[in-house]
């Protein structure tokens, strides 16, 4: 069983639910047409699967995800929005779908944290119809920056690679995804790769609260004291960088995000 870096504490759902085909998911949006099929694979809250949902309809949608924690969640923002979602508990390494499912199957931040993203990328192919498209996102935490330069910072980088790759992952998955994809036999892909950038005194303060709240009470700093990569008062200090970075109006930060659309 793969372990979740991330956990889904509120101060980790708090970046997700910010999530939008828009900001998350530009690459896919050109393929999407009403009546499509489709499978969002680690669906979180469902903020993004619900706006997937949303330029597919009628088509059938369903989001998955390994916990059952942000299910509700998501199937309330679903109702809000009016559309038909159908939200379970799944497992990216037997679908729970036939052979030729889906027109599209959609994974977002999710190869990252799994032991054989190979072998889900060919689950994912399994469940696509042929001419459908398999969409896959990760970021590469290799190619994260931060201004201004902050000791503190430097240790949670170091840090979350640290526990990431304990827990069997990879966190630079972003410049993978083309590898993954041609081991997995799939070789009809498109990649792409864009950013997030946070710069604003709001997304400052939006994305510092997040990672304050991550570095001391979520699965992330649990992992990080339970394997003894570090102690309660490092991660104070990651916190209090974060706080730091969050209030000081010249920060700014950039995530680089690789892209693969696959053909199948």
């Amino acid at each position: 069983m793969d372990t979740y870096t991330h956990g889904h504490a509120d101060s980790v759902l708090q970046s997700h639910r910010w999530r939008t085909v828009e900001n998350s998911a530009a690459y896919l949006a050109p393929a999407l047409r009403p009546g499509l099929d489709l499978l969002d694979v680690g669906c979180g809250p469902g903020t993004i699967t619900v706006d997937l949902a949303e330029r597919v309809a009628p088509g059938r949608v369903l989001g998955i995800d390994v916990s059952a924690d942000p299910l509700a969640e998501a199937r309330a923002a679903a109702e809000r929005a009016g559309v038909a979602v159908t939200f379970e508990v799944g497992d990216v390494y037997a679908l729970a779908a036939e052979d030729d499912s889906f027109d599209v199957v959609h994974a977002h931040q999710v190869l990252q944290h799994l032991t054989d993203p190979v072998a889900a990328l060919r689950e994912m192919a399994r469940v696509c119809r042929p001419g459908g498209v398999v969409a896959v996102r990760d970021v590469d935490y290799g190619a994260f920056v931060t201004f201004p330069a902050d000791p503190g910072l430097d240790v949670w980088l170091d840090l979350y690679h640290r526990v990431a790759r304990a827990n069997g992952a990879e966190p630079d998955a972003g410049r993978r995804l083309l590898s993954w994809a041609h081991a997995a036999g799939l070789r009809d892909v498109t990649a792409s790769a864009t950013t997030y950038c946070y710069a604003s005194p709001e997304e400052r303060q939006w994305w510092g609260r997040s990672w304050a709240g991550r570095a001391t009470s979520s699965a992330f700093a649990e992992q990080a004291l339970r394997y003894g990569l570090a102690t309660q008062e490092e991660l104070d200090e990651i916190a209090a960088a974060w706080r730091r970075w969050s209030e000081d109006d010249d920060g700014w930060l950039g995530m680089l995000h690789g892209e693969l659309l696959i053909r199948v």
